[in-house]
């Protein structure tokens, strides 16, 4: 079926869910009139908020490339999930806000055991949702999907926590358990809240995606050639599925136009054919000079200065310098 790989109709899948499942929650709190329900139904406002901007990120996303956008709409996906997180952020202070206020005027709870019933129920179809988001996320490579179902998870998490709770109370007749139960929700939400807007800032400024550099260079180590004398300033950037990748090779300086053209196509496709991502390589060539002949390993050399005396090694410290390795 053509929704299990469309993000659109994943995210507009999981809005319509997300709709239902707050509808319920609220059910819940109006049944049982707990401090604790109202804190998870409130999440749940953020849920379908966010799943709404997230519909909206991904249909701008997939939008081609134009004169404004050379690299794409897929930034955007950065900024959605930092909004995801930011309200995120907001519900959580809510949380704990409303659980304080109850300390002082306390409400009477009324069928915990059916608002058990309820929030359970939410609490396993936001698990199988977060479950099938971060599984298609991670396949289409979709930072929104990820983030989206990362919130569910633990939505889904603090619903089967809560649950726990309200039958403590029921059983015990506890009352300021609800209260707390509020209260560590709220931390919980904030913290995860948090940890989203940590990751889209970190997109958005451009910081280096370490797991996709550290595939690449599994592969780069693997198709080595002897003519790839040096490697250098390996820079990523992410816009939403697709990454850009950007480095200096050094080459032979005597190999032709025709030549330096084969090798960087030959890079471009081992790392596009061995990785489950889309990939848009920018490789500028330098010439070699004489102080590189001590780390070359290219034997066919007819002009070489000196003999190879070293083997530089291709990891992530080394090749990510903004520098030729001759100059160490």
């Amino acid at each position: 079926m053509k929704i299990l790989n469309n993000p659109k109709k994943i995210i507009l899948t999981t809005l319509i869910f997300s709709i239902l499942l707050m509808l319920i929650k609220f059910l819940a709190y109006f049944v049982t009139h707990s401090n604790a329900i109202l804190s998870d139904a409130s999440e749940s406002i953020v849920n379908v908020l966010a799943s709404g901007f997230a519909f909206y990120s991904i249909y701008i996303s997939a939008l081609p490339k134009d004169t404004n956008h050379p690299y794409g709409h897929g930034k955007i996906e950065f900024f959605s999930a930092f909004l995801e997180g930011f309200l995120i952020v907001i519900a959580g202070v809510f949380i704990i806000s409303k659980a304080v206020y109850n300390i002082f005027y306390p409400q009477e709870l009324h069928s915990l055991l059916i608002g058990s019933i309820l929030i359970l129920i939410t609490g396993v179809i936001n698990g199988l949702l977060s479950w099938w988001l971060i599984v298609k996320g991670n396949l289409l490579n979709s930072i929104t999907l990820k983030a989206d179902g990362r919130h569910l998870l633990s939505d889904a998490i603090s619903s089967f926590g809560l649950v726990l709770g309200l039958l403590l109370i029921y059983f015990t007749n506890i009352l300021w358990i609800d209260v707390v139960i509020s209260i560590l929700l709220g931390v919980y939400i904030i913290y995860s809240g948090y940890h989203i807007i940590r990751k889209s800032v970190g997109g958005l400024m451009d910081e280096t995606d370490t797991k996709v550099l550290s595939e690449i260079l599994i592969y780069l180590n693997k198709n080595r050639k002897n003519q790839w004398i040096d490697i250098h300033n390996l820079r990523s950037q992410r816009y939403g599925a697709q990454s850009h990748i950007d480095c200096h090779i050094t080459l032979p300086y005597y190999f032709d136009l025709s030549r330096v053209h084969d090798e960087v196509t030959h890079i471009d496709q081992v790392i596009n054919k061995s990785l489950n991502l889309e990939i848009e390589f920018f490789i500028h060539a330098d010439p070699c000079i004489p102080s590189c002949c001590h780390y070359c390993g290219y034997e066919p050399c007819a002009v070489r200065t000196e003999p190879q005396t070293k083997k530089i090694i291709w990891d992530l410290n080394n090749l990510t310098q903004n520098k030729k390795h001759f100059e160490n």
